[in-house]
């Protein structure tokens, strides 16, 4: 593969920090969703003091987006939640199960960071569910239906501190007690995801297994280079990973993907799949604005079984 089988958007970045309507430092790393005939994305929006919360945005096109005048999910006043939130909510990903819109997070505060899961039905009421994790561990993505009755859910435990980061994957019974964690994907030395890995978006089902879309990420000398790359999971058996891309198939080539608050990054939370086999992909740049582009998800595919 000689080509990123992706197609950016000619108007990226879709929403910048100037189109928030309140006071902010950045915008970045959305999920996104179709809710009715509408197209939703929850962003993460990183206030003044540096601290993050969860704010949505809405389109009737996807590209043209309505964004809330106050924030949605902030660090919650529960003492269950807040000792773990204190230092803001970050990273969504939005998973639809039979009508519910679960919504996992990485949750921040003073002990570390921790996934948390929460729901909602009409994105008015959210309502939150459980932490998922311990610390370290964040990327948490959850597959869109259950398989032999059981949620699944991968992570990504460590990558702090130069610390190795590889993908998980556990099972839960009902959302809140997880385990038979095991080993999804782990980096290999030298190549372009060396540094560490981490699960993207939701997985999406297709006939020829559940395609799943990471970031990997390569350290070099004058910092990292976040890019994406996918693989194909069984699916019956998710951890059995059937093929994956041998190069990344997006990477930070654009001006806004390159120059900004963490530079060299492309970081996609969110991606929809339309009724004419194009994926549209949401994805943070430089954390500092959202993007957006376009693929054929047969050709993905068939990248992931060369």
């Amino acid at each position: 593969m000689n080509r990123s089988p992706f197609e950016r958007y000619y108007k990226n970045p879709i929403i910048k920090k100037t189109d928030i309507p309140y006071p902010c430092s950045s915008v970045f790393n959305a999920a996104a969703c179709k809710y009715g005939d509408e197209y939703i994305l929850l962003l993460r929006i990183e206030d003044l003091e540096g601290k993050s919360h969860l704010t949505l945005a809405r389109s009737a096109n996807s590209v043209d987006f309505r964004i809330d005048k106050e924030p949605w999910i902030e660090t919650s006043q529960d003492p269950v939640f807040e000792p773990y939130e204190r230092f803001g909510v970050e990273d969504p990903r939005i998973t639809t199960i039979d009508g519910i819109y679960y919504i996992t997070y990485t949750a921040f505060g003073p002990y570390g960071v921790r996934g948390a899961i929460g729901k909602t039905s009409d994105f008015d009421k959210f309502k939150r569910i459980s932490f998922v994790t311990d610390v370290d561990n964040k990327d948490v993505v959850l597959f869109p239906e259950k398989i032999n009755e059981e949620y699944i859910l991968i992570t990504r435990p460590g990558g702090f501190g130069g610390q190795r980061g590889d993908i998980w994957i556990s099972y839960s019974p009902n959302l809140i007690y997880w385990g038979k964690s095991r080993i999804l994907m782990s980096h290999a030395p030298g190549g372009w995801s060396s540094g560490k890995l981490g699960a993207s978006v939701p997985p999406i089902k297709t006939q020829e297994g559940w395609l799943l879309f990471y970031h990997g990420v390569k350290r070099t000398g004058s910092g990292n280079i976040y890019r994406i790359g996918a693989a194909l999971l069984d699916l019956e058996r998710p951890h059995i990973v059937m093929g994956h891309t041998k190069y990344f198939i997006l990477g930070p080539d654009e001006s806004y993907e390159r120059i900004g608050d963490v530079p060299n990054v492309v970081f996609p939370c969110g991606a929809i799949l339309e009724e004419n086999g194009r994926i549209k992909m949401y994805y943070g740049v430089s954390d500092t604005a959202i993007a957006m582009a376009t693929a054929d998800i047969e050709e993905i595919v068939r990248c992931c079984l060369l």
